[in-house]
């Protein structure tokens, strides 16, 4: 019994006649019967039972038809995977980002393994971490940009980056110039904020609990542009990471004081087997990862480790 024979076996059964299996084989009508007649001879079992023009599965044959279905999914399967250690030829990766990074800090990077890997398909969906956690979570995504402290024990992480949250004010702001703000400062403006859902409206709330201060939160939207517009127009001020501001004008960021910063990791399921084109991804971010400032200020390199 070969491979072969049972994919004979399951086109006759899908097409309930010989010729009609031999025509969708491209093969010759003799073929495929000479081969299912070999195969009932060697396991001594009628597979099917033949009625003049048409032909249907015994009981027998529906068992093994069973049993032909996973062999032949499991050599397809094999054959995928040794066509993507060929040289990453083919394949998909789905990767969640944030709506920040998205913007700001992947474009450039995903363009790069692009060009590297022609032949990839990436998929990138976008969302706040909380929902991007859940999505990893249920299995929609493989890989994604998360809160490295923010890891479920069905996840594990690499540390990708280490980023500063900044207040950022228009250019008529009382504050535009100040070395560093303190978060009742912050608090005591009118703010444009992250809608909830979103991890960094979700820490700010937290600071501001924890100060026991109700924050003053004018306007609300996912929209990194509307935000800044606001903004830069004197209604409200925001945060946003450093690297939102990096080529703005019109816009300052101002440290807190205490600085606060976020680590973010890129994560995939604990004990779940990331295919070769999503090990590719996560080795080629990693491989950009911004090192981590030490407390003494020296540079630490980013190693592939677990951060739950």
């Amino acid at each position: 019994m070969d491979l072969k024979q049972l994919g004979y076996l399951l086109a006759v059964r899908d097409a309930g006649s010989f010729t009609k299996a031999a025509q969708g084989l491209h093969v010759a009508q003799p073929a495929v019967s000479m081969a299912i007649a070999k195969l009932e001879q060697q396991l001594d079992l009628r597979l099917f039972d033949r009625q003049d023009r048409s032909v249907r599965l015994t009981p027998e044959g529906e068992v093994l038809c069973r049993h032909a279905e996973r062999l032949l999914l499991q050599m397809h399967q094999a054959q995928a995977e040794m066509a993507e250690l060929k040289g990453l030829e083919r394949g998909e990766v789905r990767i969640g980002i944030p709506y920040m990074m998205g913007s700001y800090y992947f474009p450039p990077i995903l363009m790069a393994f692009k060009h590297r890997y022609p032949g990839l398909k990436i998929r990138v969906e976008e969302a706040g971490t909380r929902e991007l956690l859940s999505r990893m979570v249920d299995g929609s995504l493989d890989l994604a940009i998360l809160i490295t402290s923010d890891l479920p024990p069905a996840l594990e992480g690499a540390q990708l980056l280490r980023e500063e949250m900044l207040m950022v004010v228009g250019e008529e702001h009382p504050l535009r110039g100040a070395s560093a703000v303190s978060l009742p400062q912050f608090f005591n403006q009118e703010l444009a904020m992250f809608r909830r859902g979103f991890y960094h409206r979700e820490h700010m709330e937290a600071l501001a609990q924890g100060l026991g201060i109700e924050p003053n939160i004018g306007f609300e939207s996912n929209l990194i542009p509307l935000l800044k517009a606001v903004v830069r127009q004197g209604f409200a001020v925001t945060t946003f990471l450093r690297m939102a501001l990096e080529e703005e004008t019109t816009l300052s960021g101002i440290h807190f004081a205490p600085p606060i910063f976020l680590d973010l990791c890129v994560a995939w399921r604990r004990g779940d087997p990331l295919s070769m084109a999503n090990r590719a991804l996560r080795d080629f971010l990693l491989a950009q990862a911004k090192p981590e400032p030490t407390p003494d200020g020296a540079l630490r390199d980013n190693n592939l480790r677990d951060n739950r």
